[in-house]
Parts: structure tokens; C-alpha cells; sequence
């Protein structure tokens, strides 16, 4: 496996592979895998004769008062693992090689990014869509995969590549959770024991969702008051947001119907998790 950090090289690297009909699968992370990530990159080797990992903290999708400074980074550790689970290249550029000086070129979805984690950090999709547009036209991979914990982010994702006609198969992988159900996350690392033990609560509430929902209730209201009141057991959880909504539009439901969206974001002491079920009534 080869670490390429030039955008030329990269390409360089991956026409010999294309002229011979190898198919190429992309898997874009911001770095310090943790075995959600390592599912996605099994599942790309599985499926495709070439395997890109992209290994880029993107500024862009960073607020001015979030954590990009802090964010894990350990390249090394991660080309171990990434090698490990059938990649083929780790493509880890600089920010100057993504967004050379004068840069001014972005890709938006407009109203998918106004609810939920866009409406709570304006600009962050903005940030997402260009980077992966930027390593779609760079790597140019018949598949990229995206893991379900980021259900918004792949929505978003899925409405670019169709809007752009951009000829790429977005696929989506289940979360992949810790024995105590909390989605795994790079920003597990920020939590302290208490926070980590505390942030269970995310996925018992959408079991309890899920049970409420099996049992009958539609009522959208109901749920939402109740995966609220089961969070707020947890003094040091903060909600941002709970929210029921259409998984194809992201609208919030008064009564529950078709395929639902069950979406949590929750701060516990300064991080912030995201979590999610879906759920076809």
C-alpha cells in the first residue's frame, strides 16, 4: 500500500487501473480509524479491484468555534490499519494541495443542509460536498462509501451526485457501535469516562424509539418527549437537536409513515455525537 499526498500523482497512480477495466471504490475519512471506518474499507475491498482511502481533516467543514486544531490525527497508525482492511492507496494531500492560495469554488445543497446538524453548524455541508466533489474528480471511483452514522451527510451526498449527474454509486454501510451501543466516532476520544459512560443513552433512547414505534405509537410528538426525557437523565448531556423525519426529504412527521429518519445530536460536556435509526413504518 502507498501513501500519496499530490493530487497528479494520485490520478498518475490510478490510470493504469482504469485502461484495464479494475474498478475503483473511495473511502473518504478524515483520519484516525476506528473500525467504522475499517467496515467501509472491507466492504470497498470486496467490491472493487482498487481501494482509495482519503485521509483528509477538511477545514472546510469546520465552524470558526469547532474542533479542527484539535481533531485526532496519527497517519501512520491509520496506514497500518487501512492496510490491514485491503486498501490500496491512503491518499492524505495538504490542505494547500485541496485549496491552493485564492481558492473560491464551492458545491452546495441548498435545502437538505438547512435542518438538523446544517442548521446547528451553517456551512459544514458546504465544506462536505465540495471536498467530496473535489475527490470524486480526482480519484473518479465507480463507488465511494459512507457509513450510516452520518445518515444526513450521505442524504446530502446522494441528492449532489444525483443533481451533478456525477457517475459515481454511493454506497452506505450500517453504523458500526461499541458493546455499550454508542456509534463509533473519532470524537469518542474527546469524551471523558464519565461522558463516555453517559453517551449509552443515545442508542437506548432509539431502542426505546424503535420498541415504542413496534408497539404501535405514530404520534411523532410522543417520541420525540420521550428520547428527550431518557437523554436528559444524563446530567452532563445537552441536546441539540431529536428529531423525526422523511428520510427522503428530511421534513419533520406529525404522524409517523413511509421510511423515517430517527436523529440525534447531543453534546456531553464540550463534544458533540450524533446518532440515528431508521425505521420503515
Amino acid at each position: 500500500m502507498e501513501v500519496i499526498t499530490r493530487i497528479d500523482t494520485m490520478r498518475e497512480k490510478l490510470i493504469s487501473s482504469r485502461q484495464v477495466g479494475q474498478k475503483i471504490g473511495l473511502v473518504p475519512t478524515m483520519g484516525f480509524l476506528h473500525d467504522g471506518h475499517l467496515s467501509l474499507i472491507r466492504k470497498a475491498a470486496q467490491e472493487n479491484d482498487i481501494v482509495v482511502v482519503s485521509v483528509f481533516v477538511n477545514p472546510t467543514q469546520f465552524g470558526p468555534q469547532e474542533d479542527y486544531e484539535e481533531y485526532p490525527r496519527n497517519v501512520e497508525r491509520d496506514a497500518l490499519l487501512a492496510e490491514e482492511a485491503g486498501a490500496t492507496f491512503i491518499f492524505h494531500p495538504s490542505v494547500e494541495e485541496m485549496y491552493p492560495e485564492n481558492y473560491e469554488t464551492y458545491v452546495e445543497v441548498t435545502d437538505l443542509t438547512k435542518v438538523l446538524c446544517g442548521r446547528s453548524r451553517p456551512g459544514h455541508f458546504r465544506g462536505v460536498t465540495t471536498v467530496v466533489t473535489k475527490l470524486f474528480n480526482i480519484i473518479q471511483p465507480d463507488r465511494a462509501y459512507f457509513g450510516q452514522k452520518d445518515a444526513q451527510q450521505t442524504i446530502v451526498i446522494q441528492k449532489m451526485v444525483r443533481d451533478l449527474n456525477q457517475n459515481v454509486k454511493i454506497c452506505v454501510c450500517p453504523i458500526v457501535r461499541e458493546k455499550d451501543g454508542i456509534a463509533m466516532s473519532s470524537r469518542n476520544t474527546y469524551l471523558t469516562n464519565e461522558e463516555r459512560m453517559q453517551a449509552a443513552v443515545l442508542h437506548k433512547s432509539l431502542e426505546m424509539a424503535q420498541k415504542m414505534i413496534d408497539e404501535g405509537e405514530r404520534d411523532a410528538k410522543t417520541i420525540t418527549k420521550a428520547i428527550e426525557k431518557q437523554i436528559c437523565t444524563m446530567e452532563k448531556a445537552y441536546i441539540d437537536y431529536v428529531a423525526l423525519v422523511s428520510l427522503h426529504n428530511l421534513q419533520p412527521l406529525t404522524v409517523l409513515s413511509g421510511d423515517i429518519l430517527i436523529a440525534l445530536a447531543v453534546k456531553f460536556g464540550a463534544t458533540r455525537l450524533i446518532d440515528n435509526v431508521i425505521i420503515t413504518v
